[in-house]
């Protein structure tokens, strides 16, 4: 029988350890480990890469949708949330086939929710799951904000290389060397910069034109990086290896393209 290595996330002890009890009667679930906070949970995803995560939404500082948005697309696990969310964010959650339990917790719920991400998991390579959960982001804040028309984009490219992001109700000019990488979510792109993530409506191809070619190289078929940003270059299996580009942002890098990052470090010897 196949089981789902699941990571449980939450910022309320007692939460972790009613979710343990209920996940413990359900066959399927081997528990690898628990997480207070979204930092623990980033780094508990990339070393144990768990199948399933048991994400609380609401939690100081990095939130439940911080978590997703800054795990890389290819190596997300699936996710259920728990939360206490309004109906207008579960209503997102529905039209993009995202999976939640509503707290207080219910055992029943958390069964359904396990047989939906058994399915999944059975339909084969996963990789649309982060995209799922951007577009219901997105729907959530558009629900949130009034709507701004974003400038149009030959002027944000004579704004010295600038990427334009609208966020509610702010629209923030990114330089381009301030941003770490970038990771595509379907028709969305995730560009993290100084610990943050901005959500951008553009197909990492489209995206791509609009960045330095000379600093930016895409390491995996979702994944572009700055390569200033990288710290360190770690060996992984399979001709596979991770770049470091800060305390928590680890970026595997495929074999297909593992000759870019080669040739980098040829250069910079």
């Amino acid at each position: 029988m196949t089981r789902l290595r699941t990571l449980i996330v939450d910022d309320e002890p007692l939460a972790i350890s009613l979710l343990k009890s209920k996940l413990s009667t359900i066959p399927e679930i081997e528990i690898i480990g628990d997480c207070k906070n979204g930092r623990e949970a980033i780094k508990a995803a990339m070393d144990l890469t768990p199948d399933l995560m048991f994400l609380d939404i609401q939690m100081p500082g990095l939130n439940g949708f911080d978590v997703v948005k800054r795990l890389q697309n290819d190596s997300s696990p699936l996710v259920i949330f728990t939360t206490a969310y309004e109906q207008y964010a579960l209503d997102a959650f529905e039209v993009h086939a995202v999976d939640y339990i509503l707290k207080p917790l219910d055992l029943e719920r958390i069964e359904l929710a396990v047989k939906r991400a058994m399915a999944r998991l059975n339909e084969g390579p996963m990789g649309d799951e982060k995209s799922r959960v951007i577009q219901a982001i997105h729907d959530i804040n558009e629900c949130e904000q009034s709507h701004l028309e974003e400038p149009e984009s030959p002027l944000s490219e004579n704004i010295d290389r600038k990427v334009v992001i609208r966020d509610r109700e702010e629209i923030t000019l990114l330089n381009q060397e301030e941003i770490e990488w970038i990771d595509a979510a379907g028709d969305y792109c995730c560009i993290h910069v100084a610990g943050e993530t901005h959500i951008k409506r553009t197909t990492l191809k489209e995206l791509e034109q609009e960045l330095d070619p000379e600093i930016f190289k895409r390491v995996h078929r979702s994944t572009i990086v700055n390569l200033n940003c990288i710290l360190k270059v770690i060996p992984h299996t399979k001709g596979e290896f991770f770049l470091q580009l800060g305390e928590f942002d680890r970026i595997k890098v495929s074999r297909s393209y593992k000759d870019v990052i080669k040739s980098y470090l040829t250069a910079m010897e």
